[in-house]
């Protein structure tokens, strides 16, 4: 692997750590529900780009397929969460 793309993915999975630490801070310190669910939609977004970016450093395409289930799986929680908050229920009868 190129000495640049080892330091850039440690550098990239530095930040991605970082910005899922501040973004669990916001979900256990949120002022309203509305934070909390923004909290935790970018506590998914950050896990997928940490899968992202150890798929690089390790040159796996595995990381790649679980990516994509990670972004697959966040996405819907956030419409049901959204849709939660908005209606007050998720499944209408």
């Amino acid at each position: 692997m190129n000495a640049i793309v080892d330091w850039a993915s440690l550098f990239a999975l530095g930040c991605f750590t970082l910005g899922l630490a501040c973004a669990a801070w916001r979900l256990l310190r949120g002022p309203t529900p509305a934070d909390r669910v923004l909290a935790l939609d970018a506590m998914y977004i950050d896990g997928m780009l940490i899968v992202l970016a150890l798929g690089i450093r390790f040159a796996t395409s595995l990381y790649f397929d679980i990516a994509l289930l990670i972004s697959v799986l966040g996405f819907t929680g956030s419409v049901a969460m959204a849709k939660f908050l908005l209606q007050g229920e998720v499944i209408e009868p």
